[in-house]
């Protein structure tokens, strides 16, 4: 059980996660994205699928590839975030992934 105010604090929702990590000015937009389909997801030892929808929990570890602003991002979730800090901040809760 963890302690302190958080229920759980190695999930969160889709976009909030988007939204901290500053991929969407918005957290508005960030939902839209999702809703969409365009976000791939990657979890150890389950099969890649699309988020289509902005409740869906992002893990630490997850792999996110989408396409954006004419650039294909792909990150790997390496934390959950307080906030929409700034953006070193937003930097350190992903990691890019090389393309082999």
């Amino acid at each position: 059980m963890s302690e302190g105010p958080f229920k759980e604090v190695g999930a969160c929702r889709a976009d909030v996660w988007l939204w901290r990590a500053r991929f969407f000015k918005t957290r508005a937009l960030a939902a839209k994205f999702l809703e969409g389909g365009r976000v791939r997801l990657t979890r150890p030892g389950l099969d890649a699928h699309r988020i289509d929808k902005p409740a869906r929990p992002i893990k630490v570890g997850d792999q996110l590839v989408f396409a954006l602003g004419g650039r294909l991002i792909a990150v790997r979730v390496e934390a959950m975030g307080d906030r929409r800090g700034p953006a070193a901040e937003a930097r350190a809760l992903y990691s890019t992934l090389e393309e082999s």
